[in-house]
């Protein structure tokens, strides 16, 4: 199931239902625009390998299209690492200075230094 690629990770630390459901929303519209991209492409080399001169300069605002595309994409992903990362954050300070490890035996939380 996709659901539980994110279920578990790191220190054992869940992550939230919210969390999860942002991933997927951001990734279904990096896939969307990739997909986009890949028309655009397409009618781009069409476009390009006719000759036809109006065909060439509607390539100009397609290739920018792209271009935007691309950009969004590369937005998304930021977007995408900064979620993360503040989950994992926020999930690591959510727990308590015991941990509980696999055995089910008590364990002391490693401390950072600089922190």
């Amino acid at each position: 199931m996709e659901g539980d690629a994110f279920s578990s990770i790191g220190n054992g630390n869940q992550i939230d239902n919210k969390v999860l459901q942002t991933f997927q929303k951001s990734f279904a519209q990096v896939q969307n625009i990739l997909d986009q991209n890949r028309l655009l492409i397409n009618e781009i080399n069409q476009n390009h390998e006719s000759k036809i001169p109006d065909n060439l300069s509607r390539n100009v605002g397609l290739i920018r299209e792209l271009n935007n595309n691309i950009r969004r994409v590369v937005d998304l992903y930021g977007d995408l690492s900064c979620s993360f990362t503040k989950s994992m954050e926020t999930s690591s300070e959510g727990d308590s200075g015991g941990t509980m490890r696999s055995d089910g035996k008590a364990g002391q939380k490693r401390i950072r230094s600089g922190q």
